[in-house]
């Protein structure tokens, strides 16, 4: 028996592209996205860290009966599903620190409207309005108690003055075109206009680049 039979008995649907590769490819996206983008992308909701969390379950279990038999062709494949559990394991990890990060730096941005909000998943919401409410209550208990009721809001805007601390949208981001289309990009002393080819990578701020990506137009990197 060689490799590509043992790699073909730990995922049978390797002859073709198999459902796992697929979102393991998209979680790989998703990762390099959120962590090029300056501000908090939208949570999936096509089911993919669904199936990546229950992949990474069953993989355990399989982990667990696999251990300790001693026969090299099992040790070798147990290696295999090792190596592919941590990858999937390391993504995952870093793509909800990343969001996490943004969620604790910005946490009344992306409370302060329903399409914020709605960007993320429910256990990140409940963790936001949690951790908002537990950072006010310390604030009043430390210092705002002792200010004139009209400034103990956190998310006052008097004098057209905002206090709720956003994301930078002027960020640069780079971005990768994946269907041809004209690129508007806004500039600090004049705006510019250029065509762009698939496979392009453009360097633009991401309030330019944003409409580009959420369109499927273009990919960060």
């Amino acid at each position: 028996m060689d490799i590509d039979d043992i790699l073909r008995q730990v995922d049978p649907a390797s002859d073709g592209i198999p459902q796992g590769t697929r979102d393991l490819q998209a979680l790989t996206r998703r990762w390099v996205a959120e962590r090029s983008a300056p501000e908090l992308l939208q949570w999936p909701s096509d089911g993919l860290f669904e199936r990546v969390s229950q992949r990474i379950k069953d993989q355990i279990e399989r982990v667990e009966d696999m251990t300790g038999d001693m026969d090299p062709k099992t040790n070798f494949a147990l290696i295999v599903i090792q190596t592919e559990l941590e990858r999937y394991k390391f993504l995952m990890r870093s793509y909800l620190r990343v969001r996490m990060s943004k969620i604790d730096k910005h946490t009344l941005h992306y409370l302060s409207s329903q399409a914020l909000r709605e960007r993320l998943s429910a256990t990140e919401l409940a963790y936001a309005t949690r951790h908002q409410a537990l950072l006010h209550n310390h604030y009043l208990s430390s210092f705002l108690s002792s200010f004139p009721p009209q400034l103990q809001n956190l998310n006052d805007t008097a004098g057209n003055v905002s206090m709720v601390d956003g994301p930078d949208l002027d960020a640069a981001v780079f971005i990768r075109l994946l269907r041809a289309r004209d690129v508007h990009g806004r500039g600090t002393d004049v705006d510019n206009t250029l065509p762009a080819e698939p496979g392009d990578v453009l360097i633009l701020r991401w309030s330019s680049a944003r409409d580009l990506v959420d369109a499927g137009d273009a990919e960060l990197v």
